[in-house]
């Protein structure tokens, strides 16, 4: 089954809809799909045109392609567990929360918290992602836990922070506070990043551009070899972050 919703043209465009009900799993009910825009209650027929494509049986099944003014979609794939969806521009924040399976597709930019607490299954945005991607929500100490987010642009400040598991890839630059507090996981960054993994208590993290403003509280263990994108690159390891027992592995690109 592939499910098409094009935006219709609304008074507001500005406003947020709340679309954590788009995912697949639920295009295999009859009941009615709800989206909240603002704090206003609306049927999905009244946001979206929706034109659907053949049958389905398992939400494995499903497609949902969402096209038109997606920017102001929040929470869309929250707990997906199966199917795929794919967003053909701009998606607004908390895309993928605590999904555990299935597959999204961004063709575009995503806002923050993207793949929030992500338990598996595979987050893939063309653009940038903004802040927090990948990580857990404020006073939550475990962050993503399974599957693979890839952003191809870069990505805000806190990125993967508090990753617990599963495998973070953004190819080009991160923001501020990189890995901050990282777990568990891997997180490879093809480009630049500032601060990165500080206090960092497990998991590998691979840096193939600048580490800007390193900690001074990680401590050198000589160089490896590792492959990105095709080529082998020599790469320094450190051991830590020391100030927190100096267990995990961060990995630098030597210049």
């Amino acid at each position: 089954m592939r499910v098409i919703l094009q935006t219709k043209p609304r008074k507001n465009p500005h406003i947020p809809i709340e679309a954590e009900a788009v995912i697949p799993q639920n295009f295999l009910r009859k009941n009615d799909i709800r989206v909240y825009e603002g704090n206003k209650e609306r049927k999905l027929e009244e946001i979206f045109y929706i034109t659907t494509e053949g049958p389905a049986v398992s939400p494995d099944q499903v497609e949902i392609v969402l096209a038109g003014e997606t920017g102001t979609l929040k929470r869309v794939g929250e707990y997906m567990n199966a199917g795929r969806i794919v967003v053909e521009g701009d998606i607004g924040m908390h895309c993928g929360n605590f999904m555990s399976a299935g597959e999204i597709i961004i063709r575009g930019n995503a806002d923050a918290w993207l793949g929030r607490e992500m338990r598996g299954g595979m987050i893939r945005c063309e653009g940038n992602a903004g802040h927090y991607c990948a990580a857990g929500y404020r006073g939550e100490k475990r962050g993503m836990r399974g599957g693979t987010v890839e952003v191809m642009g870069n990505s805000g400040d806190f990125t993967a922070e508090y990753l617990c598991g599963g495998e973070v890839r953004i190819h080009g630059d991160c923001g501020d506070l990189t890995g901050v507090e990282m777990r568990g996981g891997t997180l490879i960054i093809g480009g630049n990043c500032h601060r990165p993994c500080g206090n960092m208590t497990g998991g590998t993290c691979m840096i193939f551009g600048n580490a800007d403003a390193m900690l001074p509280t990680f401590r050198s263990n000589g160089i490896e070899e590792r492959e990105y994108e095709g080529q082998r690159f020599q790469m320094m390891v450190f051991r830590g972050d020391v100030a927190n027992r100096g267990k995990g592995t961060l990995l630098i690109r030597k210049k």
